[in-house]
């Protein structure tokens, strides 16, 4: 997405010339994107971190993401950071098998996590990036309430009008198969993080997004509703 004003420097990211910068890292050099960010005479930056440098920072993950902020808190540049929860979109990796007819397998069925819908870290992001009092900030961001795994398929089959069949998995069966995806040490963080290593921390909702927006945050049914169509 780009702005009247901006221009893409490099994927993941756009700058709005010589006002603000949105930031999702991992996607390049974040020291060499921030350094052109700075030369290009941007003057803040909203980094999409992640909830687990709070909550879990012995993760590799997890210090890969603190890194990336410490490199922005250090570049001279205003900054805010946003630290999301596990993303609604992340069940976009049952979709084939929904879509045909076949059944969601899941390790941890019944922990329940607030995920977030990602449209509402773009709203907190619109908002540090237009609006003033956000330089120098760190927002913890979740949904409105913790949904299980289970919770979520039940949530997809509602929305289908059909039934999803649903299996839990052990969790050497669900890391065989993300480790795929993933690689094998991002594949054990995914699995502490969604209910191997639950507490509190991770597991607690948190107003931030009603807070900063002045909106309430959208449920995960209301993200299931919007993209049905990937599932049918």
């Amino acid at each position: 997405m780009r702005g009247r004003t901006g221009r893409s420097l490099s994927a993941g990211y756009v700058l709005v010339r010589y006002v603000s910068e949105f930031l999702v890292s991992g996607f390049g050099s974040d020291a060499d994107i921030l350094e052109a960010a700075r030369q290009a005479g941007v003057r803040h930056v909203v980094l999409v971190s992640s909830l687990t440098v709070q909550t879990y920072p012995c993760l590799g993950p997890a210090g890969e993401k603190l890194a990336v902020e410490q490199l922005l808190k250090n570049s001279g540049m205003a900054w805010t950071v946003l630290r999301p929860t596990q993303f609604a979109s992340n069940c976009l990796l049952w979709a084939a098998s929904i879509r045909e007819h076949g059944t969601v397998r899941a390790p941890y069925a019944d922990t329940g996590l607030p995920t977030i819908h990602p449209a509402d870290i773009a709203s907190v992001a619109r908002v540090a990036l237009t609006e003033p009092g956000h330089h120098g900030r760190t927002y913890a961001l979740t949904g409105p309430e913790r949904v299980s795994a289970r919770q979520q398929v039940e949530a997809m089959a509602a929305v289908l009008g059909r039934e999803v069949p649903f299996a839990e998995i052990s969790r050497q069966a669900a890391h065989a198969r993300m480790a795929e995806v993933f690689g094998a040490e991002a594949a054990d963080a995914v699995l502490d993080i969604t209910g191997g290593d639950v507490d509190d921390a991770i597991s607690a909702v948190r107003d931030t997004v009603s807070q900063v927006t002045g909106a309430p945050a959208r449920t995960f049914q209301q993200w299931v509703a919007e993209n049905a169509t990937a599932f049918r």
